[in-house]
C-alpha cells in the first residue's frame, strides 16, 4: 500500500438532527480537503433510523466529491436492535466497512475491511491476526503512546496495511449499557426521548469544584478536552502513519480540516497552524497526554527548537 498522507473525517458520534447530519456530509463532500469520510452510527442504534432516509444521498455526494466512503459499525453491540443494525449495514455491497466491535468480525469475514479505534487493537499480535482476516486499515485507539504507535506501524507495514491515527476531537473513554444522558434528564434508556440531541457536542460534566472534566454523549463518556496532535504530524508521518482522522463536532470542520491539510502538505508550519486553530476555536481546550505517555487530559508542549510549538495559552 502506497504511503500517501491521507486526511480523514471520522463518523459523527453525536445525535444531530437528520438534516444537520446530511448537510454536514454534503459540505465535507464539496468543501473539505479530505480524502475519506466515515459514515454510520457508532454510539446508539436508536439514532440510525433518523438519518437512514439520507444515507444513500450522502454516500453518493461524498463519492461524487472524490472522497472514499467507509461505513462505521456500532462500537457496542448489546441488544437485538444493535445486532440488526450491524447485520444490515454489513450486508451492504461495494463499500468498505469499519468494525468497532468484535461481534461484527464474523459478518465481514472474507471481505476487505477496516478496524476502528473502538476495536482496541493494542499490540502487534492482534494487528497481525486481524490483518490475516482482511483488515487493511487500522485506526488505533486514542490512548496509545508514541512508542506503541511506532511498533504498530512497523507491524502494519509487514502486512501492507495502513495505520490511521485520531489527531483531533474529543476522545471517547467508555461505553455503558445504560444511558447517563437520559438519566440526567430523569428519563430511562428505553424512554430517552432522544434528549442527547440537545447537546450537539456532548453534555459537559463538571467536578465538585466546578471545573469541566468530561462530556456525555448518550451511553458514551468522552473527554472534555479535545485531542490535538497537530504539533506531532511530522513525527507521525516519520513513524509510518499514513491516515490522520479528525472527529467531527458542530463547529467549522472545513476550516479545521484545511489547517491539518496544510500542515500535512507542508504549506503551513505546525506552530502557525496551531495559532490559527486557536483563533478558529477560542473556547476549546486541548490535550495530548496519551501520546506522550502522560495522563490523557495533559498538554505536553513540543520543544521550541522543533518548530512545532503551539501557543500554550490556547491549548490548556
Amino acid at each position: 500500500m502506497t504511503r500517501v498522507k491521507q486526511l480523514t473525517v471520522g463518523p459523527v458520534l453525536f445525535n444531530w438532527a437528520a438534516e444537520v447530519w446530511r448537510d454536514f456530509h454534503f459540505r465535507m463532500a464539496e468543501e473539505a480537503p479530505v480524502d475519506c469520510v466515515y459514515v454510520g452510527e457508532v454510539v446508539c442504534a436508536k439514532r440510525a433510523p433518523f438519518f437512514e432516509p439520507y444515507f444513500e444521498a450522502v454516500v453518493e455526494r461524498l463519492r461524487r466529491g472524490g472522497k472514499q466512503v467507509i461505513v462505521s459499525l456500532l462500537a457496542q453491540v448489546a441488544s437485538r436492535v444493535d445486532r440488526r443494525l450491524v447485520s444490515g449495514m454489513a450486508a451492504m455491497e461495494n463499500v468498505m466497512l469499519e468494525v468497532n466491535d468484535a461481534s461484527a468480525l464474523a459478518a465481514v469475514a472474507g471481505r476487505r475491511h477496516a478496524a476502528g479505534p473502538f476495536l482496541n487493537v493494542y499490540n502487534e499480535d492482534t494487528l497481525c491476526f486481524l490483518a490475516h482476516r482482511g483488515v487493511e486499515i487500522f485506526c488505533l485507539p486514542w490512548e496509545l503512546p508514541a512508542q506503541s504507535v511506532t511498533v504498530m506501524c512497523d507491524a502494519a507495514a509487514k502486512h501492507n496495511a495502513a495505520i490511521e491515527m485520531n489527531v483531533f476531537g474529543r476522545m471517547p473513554l467508555a461505553l455503558s449499557a445504560r444511558c447517563y444522558h437520559a438519566r440526567a434528564h430523569g428519563l430511562t434508556k428505553d424512554g430517552c426521548q432522544f434528549v442527547c440531541e440537545k447537546d450537539p457536542d456532548g453534555m459537559v460534566l463538571k467536578t465538585l469544584d466546578g471545573a469541566p472534566f468530561l462530556a456525555i454523549n448518550g451511553i458514551q463518556t468522552l473527554s472534555y478536552k479535545y485531542l490535538n496532535l497537530l504539533p506531532e504530524m511530522d513525527r507521525l508521518v516519520a513513524m509510518g502513519v499514513t491516515r490522520f482522522r479528525l472527529s467531527p463536532d458542530s463547529r467549522d470542520m472545513v476550516q479545521t480540516a484545511r489547517l491539518f491539510r496544510d500542515v500535512l502538505d507542508g504549506r503551513l508550519g505546525a506552530a502557525e497552524a496551531g495559532s490559527r486553530l486557536a483563533e478558529l476555536r477560542p473556547e476549546v481546550a486541548y490535550a495530548n497526554g496519551f501520546f506522550h505517555k502522560k495522563p490523557g487530559h495533559d498538554w505536553v508542549a513540543s520543544p521550541p527548537s522543533g518548530g512545532n510549538a503551539v501557543a500554550s495559552q490556547a491549548l490548556v
